[in-house]
């Protein structure tokens, strides 16, 4: 029989109607409390008697959980209160000034914003002194310079190094409190420094070494190990007197000592001259909770939502690998529910000592977790700090509004979890409870409606999202579906078990026993499901965005050339052609090198030059233009609006003067196309990248001159002889030749050099060729990769990986369950006569039932979902304006081939770590 509740009997007085209702709700709650209570005593009962399935619930529970704790408790301590932000930014001074504008301006409390005071008066500073500082703050101050963000390149052990260099005197107190000494002393003269700890190892120095900058011009003796609390990172503590005062300093700032210190009146006055205060003493409502709240950017609403749904996909991971456990509990006190029945529990009874499991469990895993993790979190402060978010953190602290949903979350995930099984408890026939019989459960048609249905609308939802280009949409979309396949999974299980009869005995035993246990196989199952699935589409949306990216990508110069920048070029002598040319072929194996040169032009304090088309060659619509449907297919059908964004009239174009020797290096064309293209440059006209430019042998250049004060530029156009390039790489580009220049009265100014190689340097080759020109000062290099599609490999199997470990957990703990439950059959098979061997082999087809049918699921919905997110994303592309590279359909290989050997490696585990030799146990039934 199946517990239903009972109705009342015809005739029966309803002692309700006659009590007052204030009487009858007290009851009610009292029945409810205690019905609890009961239940809640029963549970902690059963985890003691359970205790490797409740070691295996609190596991999973508990393992989230910590690793939440973790990241938010160390959150929490890097988050720095306004007060420590202050300790932090002052150190022991009671201000930190910046003079930042002639004028009077308006700042904030914190000094983090400022504005002028008077509409149309100029914000422009000066360079101001320590002196200037202290006249303004009267008798008795003090003021010392601090200077951020100067890089310093020295000469490391494995190449150049780039230190972040600040600029202070740590013999000064107001200086030396932004610093922590950790050996050494402070820098007094211009050639001592003293580094971080990091800068340290990674220069591999010691105390009273020295290290030359990069250029070689000076060297500085290490005198100092300090830490900036800040900045763990490699930063180098530069002497004031080393480093020249530049003309402006936005940089530069003064901790200031006042008698008296600094209050609204001394902030009102230096405003006035244009100092932008940072006091310590702030009035209370600035270092108040709500306005330090305030000043953090408010959460993006779509990134906000698309975490919500992913916290929402891994609760239901945890919950469908907690759930067999439960399942399998359910099934071991059918005996003792049933008991419960015949004693006077209905169904709601039932599904509360059930539900209870899943409360106590839940609150275990979650004071495991939350402890574990605060502890975890506490004990590697110093490795986040040093790694991770590379300052200090404030203090000891923790976050308790997080820890207390994480707590939340924990219990609701073991509730979530029970709720099936507690279901399941309720409906069962209590004469089979009794006499420890099992009955598979019959197939219900209402659950594969609504798997299916939820199927078909999370795929269609998907579709509408990949259409909007919206990722919480897309997101939503797959969990349904995922739901969907969760309802349609006991299904499909049922239709594996009859189909088994054909199958060998172990094979045959594991299907009818996932068919018999639905409420344990189901929730593994689902859960490799939902794992693989969503890596293969993970992967599947990875690899075939690789290759789009490929297609689209435009390369600035053929592949493997290299383009060279001199950093400093106003202050330092540039090489000739002939140092770099040798520098290039020693070091790089360089075929040719070619100068390059901008066409700039004297008289104008800024020049545009560029070739002019014919309007018949224009395309009408521009990329950014808001087209409609219409528009939008005439775009697309015109031959004149076929090229890509990029290309199209009115981009960018880069305009070079050249006499042919940097044309092929720099646009890779064929020797044919570079001896008529030289020649015309040789003769006084003008190249083209693009042959649209050209017409009836001329090339129309624009040239637009803009000086200060003026409203309007002054345009000059001239037809000059050109020649159009059929094929070039890179972007669009204007050749000048030195006689065409000067009739449109440009001047060419070196700008860099184009370096000719068969294949890419290695770093080792780029590092080596710039060692040879630092004589020279720095260089940047520029160099050309190719469209090769970018390596996933790494991230797709990671993906692979963590659904592989989530594959063979899940197998393993539906194996587990499924023997310590089939043990009486186990007996039955020894007793018989069956060999050792097929107590293992059962075991291996368990594990191959759940990871292999929890794989093929996901890698058919994983491919399915992927290939719909791709089609409905192309079926936008197809309409879009401008016109966009569609996605190729592709399969994730690296991470298919990881997946299908996870089941491979569930089943070898399951069979080594089984034993063979099979129980006899005495049945007294």
């Amino acid at each position: 029989m199946t517990l239903r509740r009972s109705p009342k009997t015809p005739g029966r007085v309803d002692v309700e109607a006659r009590t007052p209702p204030a009487a009858v709700h007290r009851r009610r709650f009292a029945e409810l409390t205690g019905s609890w209570r009961a239940a809640l005593r029963i549970a902690r009962r059963e985890s003691r008697r359970a205790r490797r399935r409740t070691a295996l619930v609190l596991a999973m529970i508990a393992l989230p959980v910590l690793v939440l704790a973790f990241l938010a408790v160390s959150y929490d301590m890097a988050e720095l209160t306004p007060q420590e932000q202050l300790d932090r930014r002052l150190g022991v001074a009671d201000a930190e000034l910046r003079w930042f504008a002639d004028t009077p301006v308006v700042q904030d409390d914190w000094g983090d914003s400022w504005y002028p005071r008077d509409e149309g008066q100029s914000a422009g500073g000066r360079p101001a002194t320590t002196d200037e500082v202290v006249a303004l703050l009267g008798p008795g101050s003090r003021a010392t310079e601090v200077r951020l963000d100067t890089p310093v390149t020295v000469r490391g052990p494995h190449g150049d190094e780039t230190l972040q260099g600040r600029v202070l005197d740590l013999t000064d107190p107001l200086a030396r409190g932004l610093v922590r000494f950790r050996s050494g002393r402070a820098p007094r003269q211009p050639g001592e420094v003293a580094i971080s700890p990091t800068a340290l190892r990674r220069l591999d120095l010691r105390l009273g070494e020295a290290v030359p900058t990069a250029d070689g011009t000076r060297t500085y003796t290490v005198v100092g190990v300090v830490e900036f609390p800040d900045d763990l990172g490699p930063v180098v503590a530069l002497h004031p007197a080393a480093v020249g005062r530049a003309d402006p300093q936005p940089d530069s700032r003064w901790l200031v000592d006042v008698p008296g210190g600094v209050d609204a009146a001394m902030v009102a006055r230096l405003n006035d001259h244009g100092v932008v205060v940072t006091r310590r003493h702030l009035p209370a409502a600035a270092l108040s909770p709500r306005s330090f709240i305030g000043s953090v950017r408010p959460a993006d609403p779509t990134e906000l939502s698309t975490g919500v749904l992913i916290a929402g996909l891994g609760l239901l991971e945890v919950v469908l690998l907690v759930g067999p456990a439960f399942a399998v509990g359910v099934r071991r006190r059918r005996r003792d529910l049933a008991l419960v029945a015949v004693a006077g529990g209905d169904a709601a009874h039932l599904r509360r000592v059930v539900l209870a499991d899943g409360v106590v469990l839940g609150v275990l895993g979650a004071a495991a977790g939350l402890l574990l993790g605060v502890g975890a979190a506490f004990a590697g402060r110093p490795v986040m700090e040093q790694y991770v978010f590379g300052a200090r953190f404030g203090g000891y602290r923790c976050w308790p509004l997080a820890l207390v949903v994480l707590g939340g979350v924990a219990v609701l995930a073991g509730v979530l979890a029970a709720l099936a099984p507690a279901w399941t408890a309720a409906r069962q026939d209590v004469m089979a409870g009794l006499a420890g019989r099992r009955t598979p459960p019959p197939p219900r048609v209402r659950a594969l409606s609504i798997g299916l249905a939820l199927v078909i609308g999370g795929a269609a939802l998907a579709a509408f999202g990949a259409t909007r280009t919206s990722p919480t949409v897309i997101l939503a979309g797959l969990i349904l579906g995922e739901l969907g396949l969760v309802c349609c999974t006991p299904t499909l299980i049922g239709a594996l078990a009859r189909l088994g009869r054909v199958l060998p005995l172990a094979p045959r035993i594991a299907l009818r026993d996932a068919s018999r246990n639905r409420a344990a196989a189901t929730p593994a199952i689902c859960a490799v499901m939902a794992a693989v699935a969503s890596s293969v589409a993970l992967g599947g949306y990875l690899a075939s965005d690789a290759v789009r990216d490929a297609r689209s990508y435009q390369p600035s110069l053929p592949t493997g050339h290299v383009q060279v920048f001199q950093d400093d070029r106003e202050h330092r002598p540039a090489p000739t052609l002939a140092q770099v040319s040798d520098a290039a072929r020693a070091q790089l194996g360089a075929d040719a090198v070619a100068l390059v040169q901008i066409a700039a032009c004297p008289s104008s304090d800024y020049c545009s030059v560029v070739p002019e088309p014919l309007p018949d060659r224009v395309c009408p619509f521009l990329p950014g233009d808001d087209l409609s449907a219409a528009q939008r297919r005439q775009a697309l059908a015109d031959p004149r609006c076929r090229e890509r964004p990029t290309e199209y009239f009115g981009s960018y174009v880069q305009t070079l003067v050249d006499d042919g020797s940097a044309l092929p290096i720099l646009t890779g064309a064929d020797p044919a196309t570079t001896a008529a293209a030289t020649a015309v440059l040789r003769a006084g006209g003008v190249v083209v990248t693009d042959p649209r430019y050209l017409h009836d042998g001329l090339v129309t250049v624009q040239v637009d001159e803009y000086r200060v004060g003026q409203d309007e530029p002054r345009t000059t156009r001239r037809d000059l002889p050109g020649y159009a390039l059929a094929s070039a790489i890179g972007q669009p580009r204007l050749l000048l030749s030195a006689t065409a220049a000067r009739q449109l009265a440009l001047t060419p100014v070196p700008t860099g050099w184009v370096i000719d190689t068969a294949a890419p340097p290695s770093h080792r080759r780029l590092d080596r060729f710039t060692a040879d020109l630092r004589p020279f000062g720095g260089f940047s290099l520029q160099v050309e990769q190719g469209s090769a599609p970018r390596d996933d490999s790494p991230l797709l199997l990671l993906l692979a990986a963590a659904a592989g470990v989530i594959t063979v957990g899940a197998a393993g703990i539906a194996t587990a369950l499924a023997a310590a439950e089939g043990r009486a059959e186990l007996s039955t098979l020894a007793a018989v006569g069956a060999a050792p061997a097929v107590r293992r082999l059962l075991a291996i087809c368990q594990a191959g039932v759940i990871a292999g049918l929890g794989s093929v699921l996901g890698i058919v919905a994983g491919l399915g979902t992927a290939a719909l997110v791709l089609f409905s994303a192309n079926r936008e592309y197809a309409t879009a304006w401008p016109a966009r590279e569609p996605y190729p359909y592709l399969v994730p290989w690296p991470a298919l081939g990881v997946l299908v050997l996870v089941p491979v490696v569930a089943m070898l585990g399951a069979g080594l770590f089984t034993r063979a030799r099979l129980p006899i146990e005495r049945r007294l039934d």
